[in-house]
């Protein structure tokens, strides 16, 4: 007689969440085993329940996105990637936080298979989780038809009190209630712990009536581990299209662990052999460490379901291909990333322009130029700026602003308002969706505001392009607060950034072009206020600025030095360049937009630029100690290692040595002394 399988019971399926969990961090002797252990009956919910997804194609274009926004809480995630069927073997799980493995210490984009983005620094997965709602919204708006809805998925988020105490969490929660994004759930961990004990000393907001007077949906609170009342939230939350929504849910950190289980001695530390034993007796789980029935992997197995949803979906798109077919493979090439066929043509004509002008103007002006130019071949652009458009000047002829309740479907500019952290954590969201290329905007000296961001994209590998402008003293009146001394040199050194500081519309064009055709990391436009002159360039040079360094104006006569300068003081390195002349000293002048790229190049190359035996001068209205890599301990830099003063930029800029008789010196000094 044949044996009938048994079903497992409710409490064996979120059983091995807890086990995978606290059998991971034991082995690995790092990590955090109480979040997965009290969150295991919201997974179960969203995870078995919910979420539209496809273990077989994590890539699957239409699946609901899921964000684990208190990612030190990775193993929980890990778990439900495991037991749906992902390409996360029970080994990986094995080798949790080790060099080399799948499964690192925080959640990674492009590195485990169904991770959408890499999270950790808490506030920013919730945050990327609304530029992930907001990029479907309009994505549904641009591309959706009556009686064909191929852009119709929702967003899941669990985050935790860390999330909500950090302050990216006020900005993001704000604009996704303006925004009115229905399709994103987010589930309030709410245990009352974080790593320094009980959080009633130190976090005592009423986050029900602040996410209400957001705009969002409040449900609860409710208990986190009674699946009755998690079941009836998610569909009360999907119901309402209108208004995101908080799922406020009680749980218990480390539940099920007989000792530890409510305090920070399961946050982040693993629960030792002793406990583990109590825990498996409390839950019921008799089975050795990575040992999970196959009853159990049955139930959590969503393959088929998955194949099954893409599947429905594939048919709809085929229909919606044969009644839309230029629609259908725009929405094709967007998601791939590639850009149109028209673009490198409009580079060329955009480039082409900037030499027949040959205008005189500030390269923020240079840079609403290039948007005018390429936008127009470009519908996934979206823009944005933090509250500063009219100086930032991001806004183009066919700007359309994304006004909820208005034309959604032609919007192609986001204002952010004054939230520079969230602006551009949202980008981040928004370029991991997929179907569209962000900018976004504010002050350089601001950047400071939203690094964690920029060094997540950098990190995650993001195509963004940030403009940041008002670059230096050029500032002038505003003063030292908004003059950014230090913060192009310290964007440098984030790396995977590419940071452009340009000399002139020429250098800006090409900036922007290599931005956006750029796969594999963000771009930084640090543009001037003031206006920059013109430099004419052969064909050569132009094809050389992608190289970001090349010689701009080789040396008159005998050469005996060599000018290295960045955007604003290319032009004072140039009118040195005549004033040496005069003196009989030849001097070269190179322009270095962007030192990342120029650090790539091979050997014969930089020495080609740069020459050899020669004394070297670099300068830069900003901090000097990343150019001695290029002028030795015997070259000198002009720069700025002090903060600024409130005055015209010019007078600044004449007061703190930038001009080209005080280059002149420098080198002229130089000179006598090799």
């Amino acid at each position: 007689m044949q044996n009938t399988p048994k079903t497992p019971t409710f409490n064996q399926i979120t059983g091995a969440i807890r086990a995978l969990a606290m059998d991971a961090v034991q082995q690995a002797n790092s990590g955090h085993p109480g979040m997965p252990m009290g969150m295991a009956e919201i997974a179960e919910v969203v995870w078995r329940h919910n979420l539209r997804h496809n273990p077989a194609n994590p890539r699957w274009l239409n699946r609901d996105r899921f964000v684990l926004s208190n990612g030190h809480g990775s193993m929980l995630h890990y778990a439900l990637l495991h037991l749906t069927g992902y390409d996360l073997p029970i080994d990986e799980l094995k080798k949790f936080r080790q060099l080399g493995s799948k499964t690192p210490g925080h959640p990674e984009v492009h590195y485990t298979p169904g991770i959408e983005t890499t999270t950790g620094p808490l506030g920013q997965g919730f945050t990327n989780a609304v530029g992930f709602a907001l990029a479907e919204k309009l994505l549904a708006a641009q591309f959706n038809r009556p009686g064909h809805n191929i852009v119709d998925h929702n967003t899941y988020v669990f985050m935790g009190d860390g999330c909500l105490m950090e302050g990216i969490s006020h900005e993001a929660a704000s604009l996704a209630g303006t925004w009115q994004l229905g399709g994103l759930v987010a589930y309030y961990d709410d245990n009352g712990i974080s790593i320094d004990g009980e959080v009633a000393g130190w976090f005592t907001d009423d986050t029900v009536k602040r996410f209400e007077a957001y705009g969002w949906q409040v449900i609860g609170p409710i208990d986190g581990h009674d699946s009755v009342a998690l079941v009836t939230a998610t569909l009360e939350a999907k119901a309402d299209t209108k208004r995101p929504t908080l799922i406020i849910c009680k749980t218990n950190i480390g539940h099920g662990a007989p000792n530890k289980a409510g305090t920070a001695d399961s946050h982040g530390a693993p629960l030792g052999a002793v406990e583990i034993e109590g825990v498996r007796t409390t839950i019921a789980w008799p089975h050795v460490p990575f040992d999970i029935p196959a009853d159990v992997y049955a139930e959590w197995d969503a393959k088929a379901a998955g194949a099954a949803a893409e599947g429905e979906w594939n048919e709809r798109f085929a229909a919606y291909k044969s009644a839309f077919p230029e629609l259908a493979a725009e929405f094709v090439r967007r998601a791939s990333g590639k850009l149109p066929e028209g673009f490198s043509a409009a580079v060329d004509a955009l480039i082409e322009k900037t030499q027949a002008k040959a205008e005189n103007i500030a390269t923020r002006k240079a840079s609403q130029n290039a948007i005018e130019a390429l936008a127009p071949v470009l519908p996934e652009l979206l823009g944005g700026s933090a509250d500063l458009a009219g100086s930032n000047l991001t806004h183009w002829s066919g700007t359309k602003d994304f006004i909820p309740g208005g034309d959604i479907a032609a919007a192609n500019y986001i204002n952010y308002g004054v939230r520079e952290f969230a602006e551009v954590a949202i980008a981040n969201g928004i370029a991991l969706h997929g179907g569209y290329i962000p900018y976004t905007a504010t002050f350089l000296v601001f950047s400071d505001y939203c690094r964690s961001a920029i060094r997540m994209a950098a990190l995650m590998g993001i195509r963004q392009i940030m403009v940041f402008t008002h670059d230096s003293i050029g500032v002038g009146e505003d003063g030292p607060t908004h003059q950014p001394v230090e913060h192009t040199a310290s964007l440098r050194l984030i790396p995977n950034l590419n940071v452009w500081r340009p000399a002139d519309t020429t250098e800006t064009a090409v900036a922007w072009a290599h931005g956006l055709e750029r796969h594999d990391g963000p771009t930084v436009l640090a543009l001037t206020r003031q206006n920059l002159p013109f430099s004419v360039r052969t064909a050569e040079q132009i094809a050389s600025i992608r190289r970001g360094g090349y010689i701009l104006s080789p040396a008159s006569g005998v050469e005996k030095a060599v000018l290295i300068a960045t955007g604003s003081e290319v032009g004072v390195a140039l009118a040195a360049q005549k004033q040496l002349a005069e003196q009989g000293i030849g001097a070269r002048v190179v322009s270095m937009p962007c030192t990342r790229l120029f650090d790539q190049q091979d050997a014969a190359y930089k020495a080609q630029v740069l020459g050899s035996g020669l004394p070297r001068v670099a300068i830069e209205a900003g901090v000097s100690d990343g150019w001695y890599k290029y002028v030795g301990l015997d070259g000198a830099v002009i720069g700025m290692d002090r903060f600024g003063e409130s005055g015209p930029g010019g007078a600044l800029f004449k007061h703190f040595g930038f001009t080209p008789e005080n280059v002149t010196a420098t080198v002229a000094k130089l000179v006598a002394l090799s």
